[in-house]
């Protein structure tokens, strides 16, 4: 699972919302290629109506869905994964309840969160928020030198979090960034669609302009 992540570029991480099968059809329409329902404030019967409906969108587009936080809700909704945080279910633990093939992921914000999340069970991790976020109160920015620190260690795909817009692409993709998580960047976006596309465009110039240099 990890090696199919590694072509995957723009992660959307969004909340509930009332239009959510039509925002995320759109968003993938302009490129979003794996998505992620973060949804803190429902009831668990609800959260696992709501991640049914975000399923048959994400697969009928052939996007990889995965459920926030919840392994067990994950599994009733029949998600492609989980991510979880430092603080939620541990990654062996969602393994074990999801099995071999689901994606489980890992956030990450720090050099002692790195080395604890390298032996764990994950098929990616996310490292950030570079720039402190509203969807992550209270938690301050990593810089960039963090996430290098993810990509240059980690085995598994790292995507970055936290200020994921087109101005700041460039920056990143220096870094080492090959993967990208995007939350208001879309989620308040007047045009979804247009505005997951010009990211992906952005994204896809960089990494092409960056890619003699990896090679």
């Amino acid at each position: 699972m990890s090696q199919a992540l590694a072509g995957r570029r723009l992660y959307l991480c969004t909340p509930d919302r009332p239009d959510l099968a039509e925002f995320v059809a759109a968003c993938i329409a302009g490129g979003v290629d794996v998505v992620q329902l973060r949804e803190k404030h429902l009831e668990a019967r609800a959260l696992v109506d709501r991640a049914r409906i975000l399923r048959r969108v994400c697969h009928d587009h052939g996007v990889p869905f995965v459920l926030n936080d919840r392994p067990d809700l994950a599994l009733d909704a029949e998600a492609d994964g989980v991510h979880v945080g430092q603080d939620d279910v541990p990654p062996g633990v969602a393994r074990r309840i999801l099995g071999p093939d689901a994606i489980i992921g890992l956030s990450t914000h720090a050099p002692v969160d790195l080395a604890g999340a390298l032996d764990e069970p994950v098929d990616y991790l996310s490292a950030g928020p570079v720039t402190p976020t509203p969807t992550k109160p209270g938690r301050p920015g990593t810089g960039l030198a963090y996430v290098a620190q993810a990509v240059q260690s980690a085995a598994v795909p790292v995507f970055v979090t936290g200020g994921v817009t087109p101005e700041r692409v460039d920056d990143l993709v220096a870094a080492g960034v090959r993967h990208f998580v995007v939350v208001r960047f879309l989620t308040e976006a007047s045009d979804p669609r247009a505005a997951a596309q010009s990211l992906r465009v952005r994204i896809d110039d960089a990494l092409s302009a960056a890619a003699p240099a990896t090679q």
